[in-house]
Order: structure tokens, then C-alpha cells, then sequence
């Protein structure tokens, strides 16, 4: 569907097949100046989801709105490697308890613990607002999860998990794209993440290990460029079976392994 049709249909409240079937009707004055706005915002680089107030992600509708990240496709692969049917395999965490840092909108936590109900799953964000939209999607969507305000690890002493993962910021703070499209409207903390982009990776891999269980396993987004690194740094933490996953692009888009020592 395109932006234009897709506002469209927002703001009338019907579907794409309506719109086609009838092409003929006209907006009311109220419908018009509420499309004319949206049309006039998204072509000053608003993104469409904060224009609409939601994005899909694993099947199911998330509110979103400026202050949180938009949630994307490749994301997914983060609640792929928590969940035993969509082929996890040797990642299978037989559902026991799962941490989810930087959660923003809720929607890898909210979506693991409802693909996987018996899981007790905890989301910590440092953002009081990243946390409120959380905590509306967690009610909208019937998911049980534990919302806890900390910058990473930092409220969550003597804590351990069976399955850690977190898409954290990780462009280079100089990245020319920070300033084009849809980022330039997105939370700046959510996005970049030092000069190389590796400062939050390095600090959740650094730490991670005082928070798993034995046999636990770490999972992370990264940038299309930044699996090789990321697996050098798993590897120097103790991480074993380290290995990545690729999405439908053919991306190595999150890198992980697992923490069989002590810390």
C-alpha cells in the first residue's frame, strides 16, 4: 500500500479494500484537512508511523509516537531467537525469564512473552516516556511483562536471565543517515552510539555475563556491517557457540552466543 493511500485509510478508518471499492466518495471537510495535514507532514520527512501513531511488528499493531524507535522487520529476528517454533533450535529457552534492555515501544519483549506465555519477561528502559508507551502496548495487547526504569544493567543488581537480547544504538555518531529520512525525527539515544557504533554493544556484552544464568544466551541487534566486530567482542567476553542470524535481506542482522562460565 503507498504512504498516501495508507493515510488515507487512516484517517477514514477503512481498509484498502474499501478505499478501491469506492473510489467515488469524497472526504468531509474534517477528513480533508486532517489528510491534507498528514500529506504536507510526511513530505517534510515525518515518519509514517508517528503521522498514524502505530507500526506493525511480529503481526500485531504497536503504538508509537516521537520519543520511542519505530519498530522494523529485521527486529524481529530478536523474538525469532527467544521462541522454540519459529526455529531456534539449539537457542530454545524453554521459556523461563528474559530481559529485554532498551525496550522503547515494548515490542520485542511484549512480542516474546506472548509468543511464549509461560516466560516471565522484564523490560528496562533509562526513558519514563519509553516505558509509558510500553506499558499501553503491553495493556492494549494482554502481555505480562515486568517494566523497570534503568540505564541498562544499572537497576538490576544480583539479577540473572535465561535469555538477554536488546537492539541498542549502534550508528556512528558521524553517519550522515542520522540526518536523512525518518531518523532524522527519531530519538538521537536510540540511534548512535559512539564513533564506531559499538559503545553500547560493548558496554551490554561487557556486562551481560554478571546477569545470566549458566547455559544463558545473549542476543543483539547490530548495524549490516558490525556482525564480524560484534562476534569478536562475544568471543573475548567468554561467549561460546557465538554465530549470527540473517534477515530477508541476506543481512547478518543480530549476533549472540552463550554464557556457559561464571561472573
Amino acid at each position: 500500500m503507498s504512504e498516501a493511500r495508507l493515510l488515507l485509510s487512516e484517517v477514514l478508518g477503512q481498509s484498502a479494500t474499501w478505499l478501491m471499492t469506492h473510489d467515488d466518495s469524497t472526504l468531509s471537510p474534517a477528513e480533508g484537512e486532517r489528510f491534507a495535514d498528514w500529506v504536507e507532514r510526511r513530505a517534510n520527512g515525518e515518519p509514517v508511523a508517528y503521522l498514524i501513531g502505530k507500526r506493525e511488528f511480529y503481526g500485531r499493531d504497536f503504538f508509537v509516537a516521537p520519543g520511542v524507535l519505530i519498530p522494523r522487520p529485521e527486529t524481529e529476528l530478536l523474538v525469532e531467537a527467544a521462541d522454540p517454533q519459529v526455529g531456534a533450535g539449539d537457542t530454545a529457552i524453554g521459556a523461563s525469564t528474559v530481559l529485554d534492555l532498551g525496550t522503547g515501544s515494548g515490542c520485542i519483549a511484549i512480542s516474546i512473552a506472548l509468543e511464549n506465555p509461560t516466560a516471565r519477561v522484564t523490560a528496562v528502559d533509562q526513558s519514563e516516556f519509553a516505558l509509558a508507551v510500553a506499558a499501553r502496548n503491553a495493556t492494549t495487547l494482554g502481555a505480562t511483562v515486568g517494566l523497570l526504569e534503568s540505564d541498562w544493567f544499572s537497576a538490576l543488581a544480583g539479577a540473572r536471565f535465561d535469555l538477554i537480547v536488546s537492539n541498542p544504538p549502534y550508528i556512528r555518531a558521524d553517519d550522515e543517515h542520522l540526518r536523512q529520512g525518518d531518523l532524522r525525527h527519531e530519538p538521537h539515544s536510540a540511534l548512535a552510539s559512539g564513533s564506531d557504533g559499538l559503545d553500547a554493544l560493548r558496554l551490554i556484552i561487557g556486562q551481560a555475563p554478571e546477569h545470566l544464568n549458566p547455559g544463558g544466551w545473549l542476543w543483539l541487534e547490530h548495524g549490516y556491517d558490525q556482525a564480524e566486530a560484534v562476534r569478536a567482542l562475544l568471543r573475548s567476553a567468554g561467549f561460546a557457540d557465538v554465530s549470527s542470524r540473517r534477515d530477508l535481506a541476506g543481512i547478518e542482522r543480530i549476533s549472540g552466543g552463550v554464557w556457559a562460565g561464571s561472573a
